[in-house]
């Protein structure tokens, strides 16, 4: 069952199942769903599961999570794995250093590692939506990669509409051909004038909107979301984690039990909070190394116990799906470590006065888990230019990750490294790496630059993009987002009805 981050507000169930939540991802007082309890991994699991697949595995861990999905179901989910690059091994386990492996998540359709929990949570939410013979409207935020991979995995379905917005300006042009160009009519994808933390606030804000929510009633549709609030995407994220380890284990480059570290770029904290749950379950991580780019809240909270946005403006980078002072995720280990009543203080201080602080207690219980730096682009592009020399390619994200393995190690361990997109969506700035200059180089020249200079392949999914017809040229202010919503659902009922 799960239960609420901030308390229950004698309105909304004490505890809900997993479908509950991933069909109602706004808990009492703007709060998210989390586990009651979190289930175990023991030696004998890590063991039996060397000599399973990744989607076996997968199957198991949701088996332990005992959600209210059908069996059936969830194997019809977890086949969509069999699309990625290779369908045994949808997330390589790649060593670049003795002691380094890279845990390439970015194999799946739109090249990002938000595929590997969108890919088969779209089929589940979808299943659920049609089942219940209920039509849905189901929101999505993103800085660059959530995007594409949400509707991706909605476009045609039955029951489901999608609402994406994205920052104007604030994404590749690979990321946003990948969402422009859509052409399903159950898809709508909304710029606006602002940044990402500007598409996150007014997603949260509509999924906690009573009249948002009545206007869609009145439609005879309900409201979801697939960004990283939804327990729906974490639920997946915390495999690929036990995975990497099985993985070192099934290479023999680990032993049953012995500890290691794993290094995550910051962002909105869903991918260290699957680290976080997986640790807790039993998988022997040593300590979560989080790498910030110069937006670097998240380092600061994690150093000092301070969250202050008081005098913090977002910072535009080379790594921008990091471009994010408000992480989401964050008040999920709040609550796991200080309870409901100090996670619903701390949050209503965060917005209220744009600041919240730890005490020392509470810092050196998030610094048992964590620990934390930032770099600047420089330096990403540096080790860009260097593991590139070495034959392996790194987009800007998982190059920042390189400042956490080379100043966090407390102790002689082996480190596995999310890599979460692949090097296509992000090229001018690979480019500009690759050959020390800051050229304004457009995406398609930069790709085609790199394939020419490291002789790697452009995958044609990406390759296509700059052929496609843009759909959906719309840039808004943030307060036409609801309108232009509803201008979408009326167009697309009227259609439907004819």
């Amino acid at each position: 069952m799960f239960i609420e981050t901030r308390g229950n507000d004698g309105i909304k169930p004490q505890n809900v199942p997993f479908s509950f939540a991933i069909l109602n991802p706004s808990a009492s007082f703007g709060g998210l769903y989390v586990p009651e309890t979190l289930p175990k991994i023991d030696a004998d699991f890590l063991e039996k599961a060397v000599h399973k697949s990744y989607k076996e595995i997968t199957f198991d861990i949701l088996r332990l999570f005992q959600i209210d999905i059908e069996e059936k179901v969830i194997q019809e989910a977890l086949a969509l794995y069999d699309t990625f690059d290779d369908a045994k091994e949808p997330t390589p386990l790649v060593q670049i250093e003795n002691d380094l492996f890279v845990n390439e998540l970015y194999h799946g359709p739109t090249r990002a590692f938000k595929d590997m929990a969108l890919q088969p949570f779209g089929y589940i939410l979808s299943h659920l939506a049609q089942q219940r013979n209920e039509q849905y409207l189901i929101l999505a935020a993103t800085s660059g990669d959530t995007g594409p991979a949400t509707l991706d995995t909605f476009a045609d379905k039955a029951n489901i509409h999608v609402a994406c917005l994205y920052p104007s300006g604030g994404t590749s042009d690979v990321q946003r051909l990948q969402m422009t160009t859509q052409k399903s009519r159950n898809l709508k994808v909304i710029g606006i004038h602002g940044n990402f933390d500007d598409a996150q606030n007014a997603l949260k804000t509509l999924l906690a909107s009573p009249t948002f929510k009545e206007a869609l009633h009145a439609k005879q549709m309900k409201l979801s979301a697939a960004n990283s609030v939804n327990f729906g995407r974490i639920i997946f994220q915390i495999v690929y984690h036990i995975y990497a380890y099985i993985a070192l284990l099934k290479q023999r480059k680990a032993t049953l039990g012995e500890p290691f570290y794993t290094i995550i770029p910051s962002g909105n904290f869903g991918n260290a909070l699957g680290a976080y749950y997986a640790k807790k379950m039993g998988l022997p991580i040593e300590k979560i190394l989080i790498a910030s780019n110069i937006n670097n809240i998240l380092t600061d909270l994690i150093t000092t116990g301070v969250y202050d946005l008081r005098h913090r403006s977002l910072l535009q980078t080379t790594s921008p799906a990091m471009d994010i002072l408000i992480s989401s995720n964050v008040e999920r280990v709040l609550f796991d470590k200080f309870g409901a009543a100090r996670t619903k203080e701390l949050m209503e201080s965060l917005k209220e006065n744009k600041v919240y602080m730890l005490n020392n207690q509470e810092l050196l219980a998030l610094q048992e888990d964590f620990a934390a730096v930032y770099c600047d682009d420089d330096f990403g592009k540096d080790q860009i230019r260097h593991y590139a020399d070495k034959g392996y390619v790194l987009d800007p994200h998982t190059a920042t990750c390189l400042k956490a393995y080379q100043t966090l190690k407390a102790k002689p361990l082996t480190c596995v490294l999310c890599s979460t997109a692949e090097w296509t969506k992000f090229a001018p700035t690979m480019l500009n790496a690759l050959r020390h200059d800051t050229l304004k180089y457009s995406d398609k020249e930069a790709l085609e630059g790199i394939a020419q200079t490291l002789h790697v392949t452009i995958p044609p999914c990406i390759q296509s993009l700059f052929n496609e017809t843009i759909i959906h040229d719309r840039v808004v202010e943030k307060d036409r987002i609801e309108e232009e919503i509803f201008d979408f659902l009326n167009a697309t009922c009227q259609k439907d009805a004819q």
